[in-house]
């Protein structure tokens, strides 16, 4: 077994998208969290996944059956991803925050991509659990997504074709 460390460093070189996972809590708040292991899981019938700490306070919003959206950022909002990162004691992460009501759920404008559905079900992780998600509906766009990989922030870009 590899020390955490050594996993912890091996990781952190590997390109995550950033998004900010929401959910409606059942006295109508809106909550989220900054992901960054959004991963398409299958194409029929369309399912994503995410990973959440088993601490996150977003985790008991989100149960089978539950309803989530992801706000996929844009490589513009590097300001959101922090905000959404943080843990709140007092106050919501949506305090001073763009945001509005889309298919019932919080969504952040200006996002490079948007998805809701229902968590179809959890699956242990270890530290993490698993949530994999059914696809109702998406909004892709053009704009470059936000990423995260070796400690910061950047996007993706291609690479220039040999010639």
């Amino acid at each position: 077994m590899i020390n955490r460390e050594t996993f912890v460093e091996l990781m952190s070189g590997v390109c995550s998208p950033v998004t900010v996972v929401t959910a409606t809590t059942a006295d109508g708040r809106p909550y989220g969290t900054t992901v960054s292991s959004l991963a398409s899981l299958s194409l029929d019938p369309p399912l994503v996944s995410f990973a959440l700490d088993r601490t996150s306070g977003l985790l008991p919003h989100l149960q089978p059956g539950d309803r989530v959206g992801v706000n996929i950022l844009g490589a513009h909002q590097q300001k959101l991803a922090s905000t959404f990162a943080r843990r709140r004691g007092a106050g919501s992460k949506f305090d001073g925050v763009t945001w509005t009501v889309r298919a019932g759920l919080p969504y952040l404008p200006e996002s490079a991509g948007w998805t809701a559905g229902r968590v179809e079900r959890h699956v242990d992780g270890g530290d993490h659990i698993l949530l994999v998600v059914g696809v109702e509906e998406a909004e892709p766009t053009p704009a470059a997504p936000l990423t995260y990989a070796r400690r910061v922030f950047g996007t993706h870009a291609p690479l220039a074709v040999a010639s």
